[in-house]
């Protein structure tokens, strides 16, 4: 084969097309740079140094690259008077010309058949090829978009592979293209969302289901076929189809239920858009959310809690099976919750809730300037440097107005915010797994209500499944500890704990599932994917 990149991809050494940002340098061995002993070594070797002294830190890693080797070509062998590219070249152009099958953009590694005619035509070929096979391998791995670069509330790091680990591997490969394929998270929800990407037909979309009245069990609608043809339902026997029979009652609550939604056979306006969302799946969905599995580490613990936050649900798996699931309820739009990943270390039982400051300030200060018997009847506690002091003994009138130079804190009781128990992995935003006095929400379709914290339906049902391997002590230990005092339980055992933002959920049939995107993070992605390319 004798093709030329035309990626105009030395513009790649910029190091941002490499996918690495210019404050995050990948750590370049040091290592002895053999002499370039042929034409086309000393070629590679003056085009790679213009780049280096260019302050590119990805030219600098293919510089060491090809630096250990002599500057010697990877892909191409010399031919007469040219060039060749080397067999094992054949499938790794065919994988950069399929990239849009694995959510990345394929216009990115475009390339046109050429001979090279010229040595310096030749080196830029050799270089332009390993350029796209590491862009490749780094966008198959930790994804295109910086998490952070869309909003501080998608904390964590785009994920990075070994560098000079990983082009070592594609100078020695004979299946390189293979390589590069297995860089890409290997879970069955992530392979199901390629598979339905590379399967995708916009024609296989199914009639939006029309806002109106709710839809009860008997009643006769015209939107009634419409979702029988979305849930699969046919028409029984001779009865009218526009008739909401039992059949489909058990359908729609069989959906329902699969969605975490209230099971009452209701068609209201939240069950109404769940259908419609799940029957009109776009591209740009399937592309954000195969993103975002990018962002996950590989190895995330064979136990594990997980929470996905447009699905208003909570689990645990052991070794990738649900041991158990709940719900819970998130925070509202304008208190975020943060999407990231730690790991629970702490149990705390009768919990104090320490106000955050924005609340204090916005929210509480402003009762407590009207009459300062708020914070008791709340039972609530105000502190100065750590100390409780009475709200009463306060010259309110001389703390200026948008201001509250104190620290409030809930005591524990039947008002704490906190409920009985809190589910600690500490971090930057102070968020946690809690309970709450306010059960009634968890009965509602849409739970996005508290201030950035996670409040779980069944604190302690969740509480036996999480300790199930901590030695030192379990349920009955917290229960046992109920009362006005605060207690800490330290795990030994750490289980991890990960706030995802999946918005499109495929099950083990591959049938998918589709979420509201509550925080318009999926917006923002779609937005910065097109920016570079591919949507």
């Amino acid at each position: 084969m004798r093709l030329l990149l035309t990626l105009s991809l030395l513009v790649l050494f910029n190091g941002i097309a490499f996918g690495q940002s210019a404050d995050a340098p990948s750590a370049a061995p040091r290592i002895v740079i053999a002499p370039a002993k042929t034409e086309i070594a000393r070629e590679l070797k003056a085009q790679l140094r213009s780049a280096r002294d260019a302050g590119s830190v990805n030219a600098l890693d293919l510089y060491y690259f090809y630096g250990a080797r002599g500057f010697e070509p990877v892909w191409l062998s010399a031919a007469g008077d040219g060039w060749n590219f080397v067999d094992r070249t054949s499938e790794l152009f065919a994988l950069f010309r399929d990239a849009g099958d694995w959510g990345l953009d394929a216009g990115a590694y475009t390339f046109t058949p050429l001979a090279p005619t010229t040595l310096a035509d030749a080196a830029k070929a050799e270089l332009a090829t390993t350029a796209a096979a590491l862009q490749f391998g780094m966008e198959n791995y930790g994804g295109r978009v910086e998490p952070r670069s869309i909003s501080p509330n998608l904390d964590m790091a785009r994920l990075k592979p070994d560098i000079p680990a990983l082009l070592d591997q594609l100078a020695t490969s004979d299946e390189p293209a293979k390589l590069l394929a297995g860089l890409a998270p290997d879970d069955p929800e992530f392979r199901a969302l390629l598979l339905a990407l590379r399967d995708f037909d916009e024609t296989d979309a199914f009639p939006e289901i029309e806002d109106g009245p709710s839809i009860k069990p008997g009643a006769n609608d015209d939107r009634v076929p419409h979702i029988r043809q979305r849930l699969g339902v046919s028409e029984v026997g001779a009865a009218d189809g526009a008739i909401y029979d039992d059949a489909l009652v058990s359908a729609v609550e069989a959906f329902q239920s699969r969605m975490g939604l209230v099971a009452d056979g209701v068609v209201g306006e939240v069950t109404r858009e769940a259908l419609n969302r799940s029957g009109q799946i776009t591209r740009e969905q399937l592309l954000v959310n195969i993103e975002k599995w990018r962002w996950l580490p590989r190895q995330r613990g064979d136990y594990r809690v997980e929470v996905n936050i447009p699905e208003f649900r909570l689990w645990i798996r052991r070794e990738g099976e649900i041991v158990h699931e709940t719900r819970v309820v998130i925070g509202t739009p304008a208190n975020q919750t943060p999407i990231f990943y730690d790991q629970i270390r702490h149990v705390v039982v009768n919990p104090y809730w320490n106000v955050p400051v924005s609340i204090a300030r916005n929210e509480i200060g402003p009762q407590v300037r009207r009459h300062p018997g708020y914070l008791a009847r709340r039972e609530f506690e105000l502190l100065n440097a750590g100390s409780v002091i009475d709200p009463w003994s306060v010259d309110w009138s001389s703390v200026a107005p948008g201001t509250f130079p104190f620290s409030v804190r809930q005591k524990p009781g039947s008002l704490n915010a906190l409920g009985q128990v809190k589910f600690l992995f500490p971090n930057k935003h102070d968020v946690y797994l809690h309970d709450t006095p306010e059960k009634s929400l968890f009965g509602r379709d849409v739970r996005a209500y508290s201030h950035g914290c996670v409040r779980v339906e069944n604190p302690f049902e969740f509480a036996d499944a999480l300790l199930a391997n901590e030695p030192s002590f379990g349920r009955d230990d917290l229960v046992e500890s109920f009362g006005s005092r605060e207690r800490w339980f330290n795990m030994e055992v750490k289980v991890p704990v990960y706030l995802t933002y999946f918005t499109v959920r495929a099950d083990e049939d591959g049938s998918l599932r589709s979420f509201a995107d509550v925080y318009g993070h999926d917006s923002r992605i779609a937005a910065a994917l097109k920016d570079g390319g591919g949507l």
